[in-house]
């Protein structure tokens, strides 16, 4: 054998070794893919669940701080505030509402894009700074009945809110997961 065939031997042995090496790491990464994607379909069982709950929870919280829902929710646990009530007494009621509705589900930001969270906390500013301004324009000796009657109706006439836009976002955020 002359020095040429040997090369040539050894060239052709290196470039099956070379490929044999090539399959096996294309189906070593192959595999680690597949195990991947398992264990994220796997996850996506577990967590998907709970995120759609909180898009829920998050909901029900920009549902719950819209005036009529707040208003709603004042008359039904206390009839006569409407008639008893000082336009501070609603004003604070709301703002506590507001503030406890959030605190009870803060949490779930974890389950939302920095962006829907952003416009939730954008939505809570904005009412509570709504709710402010309304008591505010108001002549002094108002009633609440007054007050809460100016707070819907500006509501209502403001078009798309923030708290619309949150809940908006929040929807086709969640719609994403299904």
């Amino acid at each position: 054998m002359t020095t040429t065939n040997i090369l040539l031997i050894i060239l052709i042995v290196a470039v099956m070794i070379f490929g044999f090496w090539l399959i096996q790491y294309s189906n070593f990464r192959n595999e680690e893919k597949k195990r991947q994607w398992e264990l994220k379909r796997e996850s996506q069982k577990t967590i998907s669940p709970i995120r759609l709950r909180a898009y829920e929870r998050l909901t029900l919280l920009l549902e719950r701080t819209k005036p009529e829902h707040m208003l709603m929710e004042l008359r039904r646990n206390n009839p006569e505030a409407m008639s008893e009530w000082t336009v501070l007494q609603v004003q604070q009621y709301l703002l506590q509402t507001i503030r406890a509705e959030f605190d009870h589900n803060q949490s779930q930001q974890v389950y939302v894009s920095e962006e829907v969270w952003d416009l939730i906390i954008n939505a809570r500013d904005q009412m509570a700074a709504f709710v402010i301004a309304m008591a505010s324009q108001l002549p002094k000796g108002a009633n609440a009945q007054t007050y809460a009657t100016t707070l819907l109706t500006a509501y209502n006439s403001n078009g798309t809110t923030p708290t619309d836009k949150a809940l908006e976002e929040l929807k086709n955020e969640a719609k994403e997961l299904m």
